[in-house]
């Protein structure tokens, strides 16, 4: 089967296309494989090539296979919390990629996944958008349960205009919160049509400030900084309010007794299958930014860098 390995750690270029041999029915005991007609590129993806998390990921080195998420058909029954998962069945999800440290991830043909990874397909999504999903929807649910802000609260989405704070903005929004979007220009009018009730243009520091200042004057409830900026928008935080980062990295150090917490997505088989079929019904809304084949990864993930479009860019395989 085809995949895309890391050669090295550096950049777009050192992704290669190589073959390696098809994994067998069993090859892993609780485990299921899936064909794959689909996987997304994510930021994660991007820093783990560039070497970013070298020494988080030791003992493991190149070469190995990146990529989380991924939508397919089963080649294997799986069982679900809804019954058993039949051969051919689609299904989407992600592989904690970055927790298993297996370096088998999704830029692929096959992969073998443990079942609690992924959610049947329902009939009308295709595959490009299935796979645009699962990490960034499952991440940005389980941070603003973590944030357990209560209805009516004020809420600031960092990198709003991102795959994971597009989610962010919406399940706040469906939740009662007041949201304050920050976002590329250009994307005022959707991000508001997703809920955010006020949309402040990404700039520095101190002009995200004002204009979330001139919003809430004390400060906002709570921060989902699906930016990674960090200690640049801890101080629109209110004292005593509460402050999710996407990445440990990036957590700042916690002032004002400002709550701060630390997400780093979970599958959850459960919740996919619930948040698909609100994108079914259109009840949650996903971007694909591009859709290039999987040779091709190489730029996908200069496109990815450059940052030109919005959305998840999807590999078609």
């Amino acid at each position: 089967m085809r995949v895309v390995e890391v050669t090295t750690y550096g950049g777009p270029e050192v992704l290669d296309m190589v073959r390696r041999p098809e994994p067998a029915a069993g090859e892993r005991p609780g485990r299921v494989r899936v064909r794959l007609h689909a996987a997304g590129v994510t930021i994660t993806d991007l820093r783990i090539r560039a070497g970013l998390y070298a020494d988080e990921l030791s003992p493991l080195k190149p070469p190995f296979v990146l990529g989380a998420d991924f939508a397919g058909k089963l080649l294997d029954p799986a069982p679900s919390p809804e019954g058993e998962l039949p051969v051919g069945t689609r299904v989407a999800g992600f592989v904690p990629w970055y927790t298993e440290r297996s370096g088998e991830g999704t830029y692929a043909e096959i992969v073998q996944v443990e079942p609690g990874w992924l959610a049947p397909i329902p009939d009308d999504i295709e595959f490009t958008q299935a796979a645009s999903v699962p990490l960034a929807a499952v991440t940005a649910h389980q941070g603003l349960a973590r944030l357990a802000l209560p209805s009516g609260s004020t809420l600031l989405v960092t990198g709003a205009s991102g795959v994971v704070g597009r989610f962010a903005v919406q399940f706040a929004a469906a939740a009662g919160l007041n949201v304050i979007a920050v976002s590329y220009p250009g994307d005022e009018s959707e991000l508001k049509v997703l809920g955010a009730q006020h949309v402040v243009r990404r700039g520095d520091g101190e002009e995200i400030l004002a204009a979330v200042h001139a919003v809430a004057p004390d400060g906002v409830d709570g921060l989902f900084d699906g930016a990674l900026v960090s200690e640049t928008a801890l101080p629109a935080v209110r004292n005593g309010g509460a402050f999710i980062a996407l990445a440990d990295d990036r957590t700042p150090v916690p002032v004002r007794d400002i709550r701060v917490e630390t997400v780093l997505g979970r599958p959850d088989a459960v919740l996919l299958a619930k948040l698909l079929k609100q994108v079914q019904a259109r009840e949650l809304i996903t971007r694909v930014a591009d859709v290039m084949p999987l040779e091709e990864a190489s730029e996908a993930h200069r496109r990815a860098e450059e940052g030109r479009r919005p959305g998840r860019i999807i590999l078609m395989i």
